[in-house]
């Protein structure tokens, strides 16, 4: 049965004796539902136990009531579907141009058009030999990115951009398509209701060729058998991109809320009631956007930090304290050098226990005390892991066939010759777009210059280059207040900025900060102070 259902050009006869043979062994069933336009969706069962999803088979709009039956089953390179030859009633064979992608199928002249009921059984042949896949899918397996957030969609579409026509595969955990994550903790939490941001949607990646798995947990890599393992089957790659992403750093304590989903957010702001009490922990980023979106909402805010001063990772200490005293002037309390032992539910309220032995009523407790990397499926693959997936100036890992980008990615700084990690929108964007390049051997060494911006009220933070890079510091102040605080190494080049201020001040002075940085810009000292100077023409004479 194997061998004939692979014999697609079979004869009427041959193909009539196929559908009879399959109607007498229909055993498992494929679950489908006719939805809007004539596509179809529905699970396959294969014959290893596990339920795969059809995504969408495309059929045309004067499809007809008939019944196809699929007689040669493959499976697709890099995803959970199968290539298939259908027999029509008739006995006509024609083969569909992938299952799980949208389209009229292609059909010879005169082929009756029947993929209205596509009620298929088991495959008559075994699905997974080798690796899981036939012959003909092995010879393309194609990319497959774990990790469907802004990065790992960038690298997608900036495949095809770049030209690649091969197969891709984006395996997201979440069950939603990618999601523009700075909003979360700014201005969404000062709103009742908050939409999410999409840079791309769903139509753009169907229309991309990319097949889009949401809702899909990753469980391991098989790097010898070049398998992503999942817990709806296995998926074969030939270049894989490892795009995890990084999770909120969990305390040891009770009733605390954390930000990194459009779940968490939704969490967070329905707890943020006017009138209420919040206790952030952490005076990072995180916690002090949280801080300020809260007091927007009405809340009565106090703030602990574990270290002496806010945003000590962050920034110099010359803008936090800036920034401290914006939040003093709003009426948020920011205490250092304190932590949270303990926080009870008292029912009515939360109580909770600070190191200085104070207790403190609240509403609600939210901690933004950093990230850690999602590095588990790369270290348990045999990946280099060192506070992140180590990868080289290509964004390649240990393993000449894995890449890795975004948050979960170290890789070294051409500038400050550092290996850093670096969490933001703007990183995880421009790595991405370099991871996909140098999986096509088209990339430059990443030299991208790290950027990241922050709303504090009605103030703009912006930073550009690894913080705390250079070991000479220059400070640039503005008629207007604007700061513009600039590291520089001991030869002088600038190799780190901050900002804050008004906004399009702000802006301006970073982009140029950028521009400074990526060109390995050494200006005189007296130039870069002197807020009379105009910074961009410090780029030709640096």
């Amino acid at each position: 049965m194997a061998e004939l259902t692979r014999r697609t050009e079979a004869s009427a006869e041959e193909r009539s004796v196929t559908a009879e043979a399959l109607r007498r062994t229909r055993a498992r069933v494929v679950e489908l539902e006719q939805a809007d336009r004539g596509l179809v969706f529905g699970r396959l069962d294969a014959t290893d136990g596990t339920v795969h999803r059809i995504g969408r088979v495309g059929v045309p709009a004067s499809a007809d009531d008939a019944d196809p039956l699929v007689i040669d089953w493959r499976a697709e390179a890099a995803r959970p579907f199968y290539t298939a030859t259908a027999i029509e009633p008739q006995g006509q064979a024609r083969r569909p141009s992938r299952a799980g992608t949208t389209g009229c199928t292609s059909r010879s002249p005169g082929a009756p058009r029947s993929w209205a009921r596509w009620r298929s059984r088991d495959p008559p042949a075994p699905l997974c030999e080798g690796r899981g896949m036939t012959d003909s899918a092995a010879s393309d397996p194609g990319i497959v990115v774990v990790g469907a957030g802004e990065c790992g969609t960038q690298a997608a579409m900036t495949l095809r951009d770049k030209g690649f026509d091969g197969p891709i595969t984006l395996i997201g955990s979440e069950d939603v398509h990618a999601y523009e994550r700075p909003p979360l903790s700014k201005a969404s939490l000062a709103e009742d209701e908050s939409e999410l941001v999409h840079p791309w949607t769903p139509e753009q990646l169907e229309e991309a060729g990319i097949s889009l798995r949401l809702g899909v947990e990753v469980t391991g890599i098989d790097r010898e058998r070049r398998v992503v393992a999942t817990r709806g089957g296995a998926v074969p790659y030939d270049r894989l991109l490892l795009a995890l992403g990084s999770r909120a750093r969990r305390l040891d304590l009770d009733h605390v809320h954390y930000l990194r989903t459009h779940k968490d957010a939704a969490a967070l702001r329905d707890a943020l009631r006017e009138g209420g009490r919040l206790l952030v922990i952490g005076a990072g980023f995180i916690g002090l956007e949280v801080a300020a979106g809260a007091r927007e909402r009405g809340l009565d805010v106090t703030v602990v930090e574990a270290a002496d001063r806010a945003l000590a990772r962050a920034v110099p200490e010359v803008i936090a304290e800036r920034v401290v005293a914006l939040h003093a002037d709003h009426g948020v309390a920011i205490r250092t050098g304190t932590t949270v032992t303990a926080v009870a539910d008292e029912g009515s309220h939360l109580r909770a226990t600070l190191s200085t032995g104070e207790v403190l009523g609240a509403d609600a407790v939210v901690a933004g005390v950093g990230a850690e990397p999602v590095t588990e499926i790369a270290s348990a693959a045999g990946l280099l892991v060192e506070d992140g997936i180590v990868v080289d100036e290509l964004l390649r890992t240990s393993d000449p066939h894995v890449w890795a980008a975004g948050d979960c990615a170290s890789y070294p700084d051409p500038r400050s010759g550092q290996r850093v990690r670096i969490e933001s929108w703007r990183s995880a964007h421009d790595q991405g777009a370099s991871a996909a390049a140098a999986m096509l051997g088209q990339a430059e060494p990443h030299a991208a210059v790290a950027w990241f911006w922050s709303d504090q009220y009605d103030q703009m933070l912006q930073t550009a280059g690894v913080p705390g890079a250079g070991e000479r510091a220059v400070l640039r102040t503005r008629e207007d207040g604007t700061l513009l605080h600039l590291g520089l190494t001991t030869d002088g080049q600038v190799v780190a900025a901050s900002s804050l201020g008004r906004g399009p001040v702000v802006a301006k002075d970073i982009r140029v900060a950028e521009q400074l940085i990526a060109a390995g810009a050494s200006p005189a000292v007296s130039d870069l102070e002197d807020p009379g100077v105009p910074l961009r023409s410090l780029l030709t004479t640096g």
